[in-house]
This record gives structure tokens, C-alpha cells and sequence, in this order.
């Protein structure tokens, strides 16, 4: 069987730069043991599962961080 590739093309309207995470500085999203981790890279704010750091991270612009933050707070998302 052969071997295939895709190459994965930004969605329509994506405007956040292809960031360098391999030297940032990731740090829990809670006050103690979380899932998740998050990193300030040249004005964005990157999220990452802590338990595979491997894997693909979410970047926010900052009002978009704000916003989940907020929803998240008022019980929109559930980030146990």
C-alpha cells in the first residue's frame, strides 16, 4: 500500500503567523495540577494538553483569549 500525504491549508480568514513554540516558556493553566498549559509567544497566547505536548496547540489573539477565558468562566466550556 502507498503512502500518502496531505498538507493541512489554513482555514479561510486565518491570520495568525506559523509561531516557533519550541522554546517557549509553557506554564500550567491553573493554580494547581491542570490539563492544560499555556505560553505568551510574540503577542499571542498559545494552549497546549499537558499530558501530550506533542500534539497541536490552539493560538488566540489576545481578545480571543480574552473571550474564552470569560465564556469559560461562566461555565461555556468545561476544561477539567
Amino acid at each position: 500500500m502507498a503512502e500518502s500525504t496531505t498538507t493541512q491549508q489554513p482555514f479561510a480568514g486565518w491570520d495568525k503567523p506559523d509561531l516557533d513554540l519550541s522554546n517557549a516558556n509553557w506554564q500550567p493553566g491553573t493554580q494547581g495540577a491542570g490539563d492544560v498549559q499555556i505560553a505568551f509567544v510574540e503577542g499571542f497566547i498559545a494552549m497546549r494538553n499537558a499530558g501530550r505536548p506533542g500534539s497541536p496547540s490552539l493560538i488566540f489573539t489576545p481578545a480571543e483569549w480574552r473571550a474564552f477565558v470569560v465564556n469559560a468562566r461562566d461555565g461555556e466550556f468545561d476544561l477539567t
